[in-house]
Order: C-alpha cells, then structure tokens, then sequence
C-alpha cells in the first residue's frame, strides 16, 4: 500500500472516479460525501494525505482543513475544487492547505502531487524522531517506539516526556513545567503531574539504563 488518503468530494460520480483510479494505483482510500463526515473519517481513519473539495454540505473543506489543523499539524491537505479566484486559493492556504488543484484537472496530475507530499511527509516525519537509550521518540506525532513496538502517548505525556528529553541529564524544574503543561502549579496539578511521571517511567521500563529521578522539592532529572 502506498499510503491512506482521505477523499471529501460531494460530487458523487466524480468521487468515485477519483476513488477508483486511485485505488487501482495501490492506495487506499476513503471517499466521504461532506465536511462533518471527513473530521469523522479523518480521526478512525489516521490518513496520510487529505483531499478536500471545498463546497461540501454541513463544513466546507476551509472549516474541515482548520479542524484537521487542530488535530495534525503535519497531515498534507490538497484543495481540489473547482473555485478559482486568487482570493479561494489564498484561503485555501491560510486555512492549512499544502497545494490547491483547480477543476478540472488530470488525474495524472494528482497523482504526482500526491506522491510527491508524500514524500516530504516522510522525510519530515523521520527526522522528527529524537533517540532516548533504546527508544525512539517522535513528538509531532505523540510515539514512543521500542525496536518497531510502538506506543501512542497522550499531548501531555508527549510534552512532559519532550521537556525531560530536552533537559537529559539536568534537572527540569518542577513549577515550569506543572505551568507549561497543567497551566498551573496548585496541589491538584502537581499530584497529576507524579501520576504522568509514573506512566512515563512505565513507558521506558525496558531499558534499564534510563531512569526518571525526583529531585525533592525542586524537579524531575531524566537520566539517560
């Protein structure tokens, strides 16, 4: 498989055209016929590429691209559409857009384009991965790999975990991040941050040689 598209056309007919050509070139794909539908898709599915129509019954693709922004901010997004004035195109990339085809258009051309973000997709996503003792850490997309075994992380795990690694083997100070993290640093929220803390070191028990020390009073030391 060459990867998973998400596919929002409300043109039926040309959705399954789209759909089949695609399928045919050994992706897989996902066709949804309007925008509330393809945020539905979008968080089951876990694309790697987006391709919105923009005039779509319930959310537009300009409301779709901003909610799939919310929840990733490195999925590539094509606009296919047939609105073609410069203003539609500068929305379209304003809104979270990677390229903007205008119907009608070749499916060739897509083709290449979505190969080609594709590419760059992965190339980002495999320098975004930092080395942690035998583990493998990928912040953007909140994974912890062990050896190929995989574990998805929450946003506050992932960002607890990313201050510590920036911090190795110095101490991380223990309001700055009950603050960056939690917003604040009352009680509650410090004894939330020890609950995350022994879930982390849960996380990375199988290499013995990294450890997540207390440092009393002031923070937490990642030792690696």
């Amino acid at each position: 498989m060459k990867g998973k598209i998400l596919l929002a056309e409300d043109e039926i007919s040309l959705g399954e055209i789209i759909k089949e050509s695609l399928d045919s070139r050994g992706f897989l794909v996902e066709h949804v016929a309007c925008g509330k539908k393809a945020i539905e898709v979008f968080k089951s599915f876990s694309p790697d590429i987006v391709v919105l129509d923009i005039m779509m019954p319930h959310k537009d693709g300009f409301e779709v691209s901003r909610e799939i922004r919310m929840l990733d901010r490195n999925v590539p997004i094509i606009f296919l559409t047939a609105k073609n004035r410069t203003q539609d195109v500068i929305d379209g990339f304003e809104n979270g857009a990677n390229d903007f085809i205008k119907k009608p258009f070749s499916m060739e051309e897509l083709i290449v384009r979505i190969n080609s973000h594709l590419r760059i997709s992965k190339i980002n996503f495999e320098q975004q991965w930092v080395s942690i003792g035998k583990y493998k850490f990928n912040f953007e997309h909140q994974i912890l790999d062990l050896h190929g075994k995989e574990t998805t992380l929450t946003y506050k795990e992932s960002l607890l975990l990313n201050e510590l690694i920036k911090k190795r083997n110095q101490v991380l100070d223990r309001s700055y991040i009950l603050n960056l993290v939690w917003g604040t640093d009352d009680f509650f929220s410090a004894r939330s941050m020890d609950v995350f803390i022994t879930k982390i070191r849960k996380y990375l028990k199988d290499d013995p040689l990294i450890k997540i020390v207390n440092i009393r009073g002031i923070g937490y030391k990642l030792v690696v």
